[in-house]
């Protein structure tokens, strides 16, 4: 069917006697006649049986029109042919084909009419399509009427009319052409003059007039270079941004933010800004050190420029590194500073632009925000690229072979940098603290070894003279405790007094809010350096005041005085002599009881002991700037001490007659502490003796060897009174070192860690204190030669104690022992023209005296043999007369050991069970006393069986000793 409807397509509208008619010889023989058809119509074909028939022809049959039917039925035949067989098979082959051409008839005659209608409606439109072609020639006969009567005369006009209004907008559009291309020139002179937020004002409204006319092909060429001219103006304001890191001003900022403003890139502005920053911290410091390491290179080879900053750092020269430390601080500080000032122009601007418009809100209030924050976050970023640099440079020398000075120098730019960094960001400045330390640490270190070293070579070169200085001399007027804040010297002149409380009132404004718009905080330590000035030595060893030089010579003669007395000091800085004077009536009340030469209040101190508190002030420096090693500068401060304390007894004090002198002069805390130097600061070994076997070099490194007196002190002379002069200077000036120790206990409480604050407290306790008890030991020894005890002991011998009569004539011995400390008094004043012996000084050598006296007398009593009761009063009257004297001889009240002598004597009148109890009472008489004493009451009031038992009572009390 589907063959037969293609076949019907293509014969195109005609009728079915004439589609018959043009099928091709091979489908004439497949259709049936007009005779077949009729004859097909006229057989009654059952429409069931017809339908089978149709059903059972082969899909293939119905594929396409290509498909080749004979050829399919030829392919079909078996090999072997029967010609029953085809002939039933061509019978079945007729019935389909009748079966088909049926049906297909049947179709044709059922669509019949429907073709004869359509193509009646074919013929009526071909006669409208003729009628309308009559009309349109007619139309165009009238249209051309028209034309030659009307058009051309009248619509002309209109077009020509027309026509100039276009040329005279096109006249206009090329005007403002012309004025676009003349606008480069003027965007030119706009960049130079810095003008920025107009050219691009200008470049904007040139771009949006371009936009206008973009329809002319030589404006789309003007556009893109419009476009790159914005381009090179955005490029010439980074430039411009760039420059404000460094040196930051107010108008030049404001035209470049308004520049941003205007291309919408503000928060882009910001991004570049910090870009910009960080840049200039690293081109600021590569530069300063380049210049520098360039500059003490002279003409070497070595190229620098392409070395590492890093690297950089490590060819700066010792005599270079400060210059360029403070130069490399002074440019950071330009530009932390350009920062700080670039935050206060955003603040500004936020207080002051009006509240924006609804439409602008959200977009400015996004911007401000951002700028805010990205400033706010800017701020520890650049302070740690700040950190960095400085401690690459800080770490790239080796510092440990500074000059004290100069190490301060360094500490106090790096104080003054973290001060900035405090300041600038609430930073603790972890990164500079840590690198100053390990850099402090190693330095002090070997910069404290070395003054241990030449503290040793001091004390042995020290002669222990006095060392002048005014009476009112005080540690604060030393260089090394200005930081301190305290009183300056009475030398300073009003103006500089005025100038330092200028500079108080402005160290209390902040670092930015002095130095916004001039001046450089790092060039104050300089300022400082040349206001500094000490005038604490006197002249002669006195005030310079001829009031108190005739007192002076009122009581003495200068001819004792030693010529390192005599010398002229005059102040270090300014060369004027002191003016401050003492009255006559002063010096002369202060002379009760005290052996002074000269003024009452003057300190008592050494070269040596000067040099000492020098160096406690410098190692608080040290530890003001830097508190990170507090706790290391503090334990050698102590270190300092110790030695000093240390040499003074080792020189002075060291005796082995302590033990059996049973006055118990060193106490067990001085002992003790004693004892911890030696262990913990002493190198006892000589240099390369058994070095291994008293532990490690480092420990060893951290020991000092024991000091040596100097050959020039001579401590045996009896008519000095045993070098009396010296061990005064050497215990009074460790006295006044205490002194000055405890007055700096509590700046030294304050810069320890909360977490060693118990090692500076057990320092004081039982180090600092015990410096006032070395007066004993070392004036014991003095006490111990000055009086001849053993000839009293001789003289004592040859008395005799067991008269019948009492006496009223004293003995021979007291005399010659009054006479002895009358000797000593008169030693004591000569000492005293050397050098002033202050009251307690005096005190103990008086009681040292008296006390070995005293234990002298008992034991001179106890090797009496006899003794009557006339022979014991004589004791007493003896006694007592020797007391009688020696008070008008001293001050010293009550006398020493005075009860120890007399109740020796009277002891002798005690009954057998007093005496037993006496002995269990009275530990401080030795077993001899004690024995001599029972021995001699035998036979007056203690007979045998007595003496035997209290002799055995003493031997209990001895028996534990042993």
């Amino acid at each position: 069917m589907q063959k037969i409807k293609s076949l019907m397509a293509r014969q195109g509208l005609k009728s079915p006697q004439e589609s018959m008619a043009d099928l091709s010889p091979v489908e004439n023989l497949r259709i049936p006649s007009k005779e077949e058809l009729r004859e097909l119509r006229q057989q009654p074909i059952d429409p069931q049986a017809e339908q089978e028939i149709i059903d059972s022809i082969g899909e293939v049959y119905f594929s396409n029109d290509s498909f080749d039917m004979v050829q399919h039925e030829l392919e079909k035949l078996p090999p072997e042919l029967n010609l029953q067989e085809l002939e039933e098979y061509r019978d079945k082959l007729k019935r389909q084909q009748a079966a088909v051409s049926k049906r297909v008839a049947d179709l044709i005659l059922e669509k019949q009419p429907s073709y004869v209608k359509e193509l009646e409606r074919v013929t009526a439109l071909q006669t409208n399509l003729q009628l309308a072609a009559v009309i349109c020639t007619n139309a165009r006969r009238q249209l051309n009427v028209a034309k030659a009567g009307f058009t051309e005369a009248s619509l002309g006009l209109l077009a020509n009319q027309r026509r100039r209004q276009l040329l005279t907008g096109l006249l206009k559009s090329l005007r403002t052409i012309k004025t676009l291309q003349r606008t480069d020139v003027r965007l030119s002179e706009m960049l130079e003059e810095e003008d920025y937020p107009g050219a691009i004002q200008l470049c904007l409204e040139c771009q949006k007039a371009a936009s206008t006319f973009k329809h002319y092909s030589c404006i789309s060429e003007l556009n893109s270079k419009l476009q790159d001219t914005l381009e090179q103006i955005e490029e010439q304001l980074d430039v411009a941004l760039s420059k404000t890191c460094k040196h930051f001003d107010v108008l030049h900022y404001t035209k470049v933010q308004m520049a941003y403003t205007l291309l919408g890139k503000t928060q882009t502005a910001m991004d570049q800004l910090h870009m910009h920053f960080t840049q200039a911290i690293h081109n600021t410091v590569f530069q300063v050190v380049l210049g520098y390491v360039e500059l003490c290179a002279g003409n070497a080879d070595t190229k620098f420029q392409k070395m590492q900053y890093k690297d950089l750092c490590t060819h700066i020269t010792l005599d270079s590194y400060i210059p360029c430390l403070t130069d490399l601080c002074k440019a950071l500080w330009e530009v932390m500073l350009s920062y700080h000032r670039t935050m206060q122009w955003h603040e500004e601007q936020d207080k002051q632009e009006t509240t924006p418009t609804p439409d602008e809100s959200d977009e400015l209030t996004v911007d401000r925000s951002y700028v805010k924050k990205k400033l706010e976050h800017g701020l520890s970023r650049i302070w740690q690229d700040v950190q960095l640099k400085v401690k690459s440079y800080i770490l790239g020398t080796d510092m440990s072979n500074f000059k004290y000075d100069d190490f301060i120098v360094v500490l106090d730019v790096i104080s003054r940098l973290m001060q900035v960094g405090e300041e600038f960001c609430g930073s603790k400045s972890e990164v500079l603290q840590e690198s100053i330390k390990r850099q402090s640490v190693n330095y002090f270190k070997n910069y404290h070894r070395a003054r241990l070293e030449e503290l040793r070579m001091f004390l042995e070169n020290e002669t222990w003279e006095l060392c002048p200085v005014k009476s009112n001399f005080n540690i604060a007027q030393l260089h090394e405790f200005k930081f301190m804040g305290q009183c300056r010297s009475p030398s300073m002149s009003p103006s500089r007094q005025a100038a330092s409380s200028s500079y108080a009132a402005r160290e209390e404004l902040s670092l930015f809010q002095q130095f916004l718009q001039d001046g450089n905080p790092f060039e104050m330590h300089i300022e400082q350096k040349e206001e500094e000035t000490e005038d604490v030595l006197a002249s002669n060893g006195y005030e310079s005041d001829e009031l108190e030089k005739s007192v002076y010579q009122e009581y003495d003669s200068d001819s004792d005085v030693a010529e390192e007395l005599k010398q002229d000091y005059v102040d270090e800085q300014t060369g004027d002599a002191p003016l401050k004077s003492v009255s006559r009536e002063t010096i002369r009340s202060k002379r009760k009881s005290d052996y002074c030469l000269n003024k009452a209040n003057a300190p008592i101190l050494t070269n040596t002991t000067l040099n000492v508190i020098r160096l406690v002030g410098k190692y608080m420096q040290m530890m003001n700037i830097l508190k990170p090693i507090a706790f290391d500068v503090i334990h050698c401060v102590s270190q300092l001490f110790d030695y000093y304390l240390y040499a003074v007894y080792t020189f002075f004090g060291r005796n082995d007659m302590y033990e059996s002198s049973g006055l118990g002069l060193i106490s067990s805390r001085l002992r003790t502490t004693l004892n911890r130097i030696q262990e913990s600061l002493i190198d006892m070994d000589p240099v390369g003796e058994n070095a291994g076997v008293h532990g490690p070099t480092e420990d060893r490194k951290e020991k000092v060897p024991s000091p040596h007196l100097s050959q020039l002190v001579v401590l045996t002379n009896s008519e000095t009174l045993y070098g009396l002069a010296q061990r005064v200077v050497a215990t009074e000036s460790l006295a006044f070192l205490a002194e000055q120790f405890e007055s700096l206990q509590s700046h030294l409480d304050a810069m320890m860690p909360a977490a060693k604050k118990p090692f500076l407290q057990q320092f004081y306790s039982q180090t600092v204190s015990t410096a006032s008890e070395l007066r004993k030991p070392i004036y014991w020894i003095v006490a111990a030669k000055a009086i001849d005890y053993e000839q009293m002991l001789l003289m004592m011998a040859g008395v005799k104690w067991d008269i019948r009569e009492i006496m009223s004539q004293h003995n021979i011995y007291v005399d010659v022992l009054l006479k002895e400390f009358e000797q000593f008094n008169k030693r004591l004043g000569e000492v005293s023209r050397q050098v002033r012996i202050p009251l307690p000084v005096s005190n103990v050598l008086w009681e040292h005296c008296i006390r070995l006296a005293n234990r002298t007398l008992v034991e001179g009593y106890a090797n009496v043999k006899k003794c009557s009761n006339e022979g014991r009063a004589l004791m007493q009257l003896d006694f007592q007369q020797f007391l009688m004297k020696l008070e008008k001889l001293t001050d010293l009240r009550p006398i020493p050991d005075k009860e120890f002598v007399e109740t020796y004597i009277k002891a002798y009148y005690l009954t057998e069970n007093d005496m037993e109890q006496f002995i269990k009472n009275h530990r401080e008489y030795s077993m001899k006393q004690l024995a001599n004493l029972v021995n001699v009451c035998l036979g007056s009031h203690i007979n045998k069986k007595a003496r035997q038992k209290l002799l055995a009572a003493i031997d209990d009390i001895d028996r534990p000793k042993r």
